[in-house]
């Protein structure tokens, strides 16, 4: 099926939603144990570099940025986020959002994408990899999950992208 990269809108949530619950099952996405509410969730992300894929009136797959700190000199830097639904996993959707959120970051004047995975994630860290990431270290028991077959004490691989076009003087 032709999917469509688009700006993600309010009323994307519900799909959004549903997409980052999966990845929250799967023990190997992130800390947390439940999606936050619309408001909460939007007022953590940075709104101009929010994407999604859209099949007809389905959204699969989403990518989002929530600012590191509120300190001016670290203006141009963010945090990804990015889910794709269990189904449609491999497919190239991460790829085509990923592409989408360094333009569109690279245009504002980003220049550093940062993330936290979990070294047991290797879909993320090659799709990351294979977007000019690189490891820049690991946080070595930084977190305890409290549910799932991976309960207790977690590593968070550190990754990280510099623009090669925007901060380089």
């Amino acid at each position: 099926m032709e999917y469509l990269i688009d700006i993600m809108k309010p009323g994307d949530w519900n799909h959004v939603r549903s997409v980052y619950l999966e990845g929250i099952a799967t023990g190997n996405a992130t800390f947390e144990v439940d999606a936050p509410d619309w408001e909460r969730w939007d007022r953590d992300h940075l709104p101009d570099h929010r994407f999604v894929i859209r099949e007809g009136d389905n959204v699969p797959a989403w990518v989002a940025l929530s600012p590191v700190s509120t300190r001016c000199v670290y203006s141009g830097v963010a945090e990804i986020s990015l889910y794709v639904a269990a189904g449609q996993r491999g497919k190239g959707m991460g790829s085509h959002l990923l592409r989408a959120v360094i333009h569109s970051t690279e245009n504002a004047g980003l220049w550093t994408l940062q993330g936290g995975i979990f070294p047991e994630n290797i879909p993320s860290l090659r799709l990351v990899k294979k977007h000019g990431f690189r490891e820049i270290g690991k946080r070595e028991k930084v977190g305890r999950m409290t549910y799932g077959y991976l309960a207790g004490w977690r590593d968070v691989v550190l990754v990280e992208r510099r623009s090669t076009v925007t901060g380089i003087d």
